[in-house]
Order: C-alpha cells, then sequence, then structure tokens
C-alpha cells in the first residue's frame, strides 16, 4: 500500500514497508510503505502547490466538494467498516455503528460550516477608520492522527483544515493506514484538487518529525498520547508553528449516592470497554459512594464476565482485541504490577482461554478487568493504560468525590451520575475536564467540540471551534473621510 501524495499512489522512495497485522489473527493484511523525509518533503510540495487555488475557492465551492465527498463516502460504507475493523480489531458492530457513521456525519457538518466561517462585521472603532476582521487558512497543516480510531481521526484532522481553506498533510499511524489513503482517495474524486489532501504513511521518529519540523509546513495538529505530544510542541516551537493537540485521558466516572446504579453499572461497563478501552475518554476510574460501592462493583464484575470476545465480524461480538501484542502486552504489564502490589482483580486480568484452539488464538485479546484496592497514588490509577480496564474505588462525600475526579494531571473527559440537579450543576462546573457527562458516558456529537484541559492538551475537534482553529485572524483597517491619514501623522510627525 503507497501513499497518496499529489492526487495519486506514489510508492516510497526509499523502498521500505511494514505490515499492517489484524490484530485479531496476528496475520499481514498488506504491507504498507514507510515514509521517509524526502518523501514527507513531496507531500508537502503538494500541499504547497495546491494552496492558492484551494485557498482561494469561494466557501461555497469548498462545500460543494465536500457534500460530494459524504455521499461518495456513504455509497462505500461497508467497504470502510470491514478495512477499519481489520486493520484495528474493533467489532463491526462498532464501525457500522459508530466509527463510519460518525465520520459520514462529520463530512457532512463541515460541509455546511465552510459556508459559516464568520468574523466581525465592519464597523468604525475610531473617528477616521472602519474596522473589519477577515479570517484566513493558514497553509499547510501537517497532522499526526492515531490508530485506535483510524478513520475518525482521519476526518477530524482533515476536514475542518480543509474546510477552512487549507490544505493537508496527514500521517495516519504506520499500524493502521488503510482507511486513510482510501478517505484521501475519495476526497479526489470528490473534486477536491490534487495536493489538497495528502497521506504519507510512517513512523513518528521519522515521518511525523519530519512533517512536524518542516519549514513549508504552518500548523500542526496531533492526536495521541500526552509524551509523545510534549515532543511535538518541542519540535513545533523551533518554526514557531501553531500547535493543535488532543492528548491522553484518565476519565473520572463519579456515582454518587442517589444514583440510578444499574443505569451507572450500564455505563460504565460501556464506557470503559468502547474500543477494547482504547479510547482517551474512556470511563477508567470509577469512584463510588461507599453506600453503593459493593454493589457496583458486583454489578460490573457480572456484566464484564459476559462480555464476548472474538471474532470481529460476528454481530454477538461484544470486545475485539488490543490494537497490537505490544499494547496487549503493555495492558497486562500494568495489571499484573498492581496485582503485586496488593491491589485486587475482581474479574478478568488475563488473556480468554475459550479462543485457545481457534482462528482467534493468535489474537491480541484481553479478558474486561475490573480492580479494586488500588491506591490513588499507584500507576494503576494515575497512568493512562489504553486497554479493558477499570478502577473502582469508594468516597464517602461529595467534596471528597470532586477531589478525587480532579487529582490527575488529564482533563479530557469525565462523568457524573446523578438525580439532583443541584449535584450536576456542581460537577460539571468543578470537574476540570473537556467534556463533563450527566448520567451518561462516551457520546459525542459533531456540532460540539472535543478536547481537554490540562495535559489531555488544547485545542478542539469537531464543531464550529475545530473549524476556528484552522484559521487566523486578520485585521483590516481604512480610512472613511480621506483626511484621516493626514491628521494622523500630524500627531506624531511635524513634517
Amino acid at each position: 500500500m503507497h501513499q497518496y501524495i499529489g492526487g495519486g499512489l506514489k510508492r516510497a522512495r526509499g523502498g521500505e514497508t511494514q505490515a499492517v497485522i489484524d490484530p485479531a489473527t496476528g496475520r499481514t493484511v498488506v504491507l504498507a510503505d514507510l515514509a521517509g523525509p524526502d518523501d514527507v518533503d513531496a507531500a508537502v510540495a503538494a500541499a504547497r502547490r495546491a494552496f492558492p487555488e484551494w485557498s482561494g475557492a469561494a466557501p461555497g465551492e469548498r462545500s460543494a466538494a465536500l457534500q460530494r465527498l459524504a455521499t461518495l463516502l456513504d455509497g462505500r460504507s461497508d467497504e470502510l467498516a470491514r478495512t477499519e475493523s481489520t486493520q484495528t480489531g474493533k467489532p463491526i458492530r462498532l464501525s457500522t455503528g459508530f466509527d463510519v457513521p460518525g465520520t459520514l456525519d462529520n463530512v457532512a457538518f463541515f460541509a455546511g460550516a465552510a459556508r459559516h466561517l464568520e468574523g466581525k462585521a465592519q464597523a468604525e472603532y475610531s473617528a477616521d477608520h472602519a474596522s473589519a476582521v477577515r479570517r484566513e487558512a493558514i497553509g499547510v497543516v501537517g497532522s499526526i492522527a492515531p490508530w485506535n480510531y483510524p478513520l475518525q481521526m482521519a476526518a477530524w484532522k482533515i476536514l475542518p483544515a480543509i474546510a477552512a481553506g487549507n490544505t493537508i498533510v496527514l500521517k495516519p499511524a504506520e499500524i493502521t493506514p488503510l482507511t486513510a489513503l482510501m478517505f484521501a482517495q475519495a476526497c479526489t474524486e470528490a473534486g477536491i484538487p490534487d495536493g489538497v489532501v495528502n497521506v504519507v504513511t510512517g513512523t513518528g521518529p521519522v515521518a511525523g518529525e519530519a512533517l512536524i519540523g518542516h519549514p513549508d509546513v504552518n500548523m500542526v495538529s496531533f492526536t495521541g498520547s500526552t509524551p509523545v505530544g510534549k515532543r511535538v510542541a518541542q519540535l513545533a516551537a523551533e518554526t514557531v508553528k501553531r500547535v493543535h493537540l488532543e492528548l491522553g485521558g484518565k476519565a473520572p466516572f463519579v456515582v454518587f449516592d442517589d444514583a440510578d446504579l444499574e443505569a451507572a453499572v450500564h455505563g460504565a461497563v460501556a464506557g470503559s470497554l468502547i474500543n477494547t478501552g482504547q479510547d482517551c475518554t474512556a470511563a477508567t476510574r470509577a469512584y463510588v459512594h461507599r453506600s453503593l460501592f459493593d454493589e457496583f462493583v458486583a454489578g460490573v464484575a457480572d456484566l464484564f464476565a459476559k462480555v464476548r470476545l472474538g471474532d470481529p465480524f460476528d454481530e454477538a461480538t461484544d470486545l475485539g482485541p488490543l490494537s497490537s501484542h505490544r499494547q496487549r502486552d503493555r495492558v497486562a504489564a500494568y495489571v499484573e504490577r498492581a496485582r503485586a502490589q496488593g491491589a485486587k482483580v475482581v474479574v478478568g486480568g488475563e488473556e480468554p482461554a475459550e479462543l485457545r484452539g481457534t482462528r482467534w488464538a493468535d489474537g491480541a485479546y484481553y479478558r474486561p478487568t475490573l480492580i479494586t484496592g488500588a491506591p490513588q497514588d499507584s500507576e494503576i490509577v494515575r497512568e493512562e493504560i489504553f486497554g479493558p480496564v477499570l478502577v473502582a474505588l469508594p468516597f464517602d462525600g461529595d467534596d471528597e468525590a470532586i477531589r478525587l475526579a480532579n487529582d490527575t494531571p488529564f482533563g479530557l473527559a469525565a462523568s457524573a451520575w446523578t438525580k439532583d440537579l443541584v449535584r450536576a450543576h456542581r460537577a460539571s462546573r468543578d470537574i476540570k475536564a473537556g467534556c463533563v457527562w450527566i448520567n451518561d458516558h462516551i457520546p459525542i456529537v459533531s456540532e460540539m467540540p472535543h478536547g481537554g484541559f490540562k495535559q489531555s492538551g488544547y485545542g478542539k475537534d469537531m464543531s464550529a471551534y475545530s473549524f476556528e482553529e484552522y484559521t487566523q485572524v486578520k485585521h483590516v483597517m481604512h480610512d472613511v473621510t480621506g483626511t484621516a491619514r493626514k491628521a494622523w501623522h500630524r500627531t506624531i510627525f511635524t513634517i
């Protein structure tokens, strides 16, 4: 599988490739090119050439192209879903019910948003001058997308950037490049000019760093871990690029004593296990009022034990594998260290024995895992694990619940479960996170922003706020009297 540069597939100049592995079986799906600095140069040059025409197009033209893209992608929904599930291992129910529909909705949203970018209307803020605000495209955007939602994250990067008139070079994760390449090809078929959307497939240390540091890249957008995000910010600072970061999370799931316990139990299962827990907004820390704690733990453990693992293309499968064996081993190591330090593994904490001897025996599967008895300052509570692991801890009062929820370097998402309107308002105000759900956990909509506080990054994906991220504001001021220039000049010069 080659890269997509300037409207067509191009072979990487160095000739290196890496296997894209189906994590459900451990088998190779395809060999993908590994881009080097020369390939990044070519992609950035293609984006730079395309920028004047695309940024100069009327908003209606860009909108029409995105509308055609939506139609094309809708006609390929099944192919996109199957490819997404093959390269990630996620259940086909998730791909067809969440990933692909969410992507299509994003295309439709930004097709409309392309026609509604506004600044302040012209007005006179001094006696002799009128001022106006222009929002202009920034230039070439270098974006790096993660492996957990390859199609949706490609869309989140590409759509607001090009809707605002920018051109883009996207580097998807090297282990999941396939749907990003399909998306780029569909852009060309929809009539988006060659070079507006380019995809280079390669590793972070090589292709990613070459893209971030490229002198002709004007903005960088990155979604991934906080440690790598810090590296991205450092590299971008060398050329003073605008930076957009959506980083890690460790979402608290706060269950107050008046909560609907059955709803909270089901919400915790869905919120912690979505995408096999490989979601930066996944529920990972359940803080439950002590009066409900034992019943909550028993309920979650019962449902965790019933989760069905196996064939991602079986509609009955609830949970797929981790994205790779490396990620599976990383998650297992966290659990084993917690167990060794005295935490209790209530359920899970192992690979599924029932898959031995089946086609899925070599897949990167790991059972849903519920842990109790871990100290608040332990790594299992504080660090992002990115797997099907939920830690439950009790609290005694509302103040303690809010304090524990905020006791993290992250601030991406959280949820609060209560029937009390005042409590709900307090939780939404006092929990420091970019999104706070009340009596639910995980749903998103294209119209609302996604992004974090603290070390979860800055900048927003989706929504009109995301659209604005990809523009720069220009103040235009002009003389409206014909005499303002002379009067102004005489105040500072005698000549």
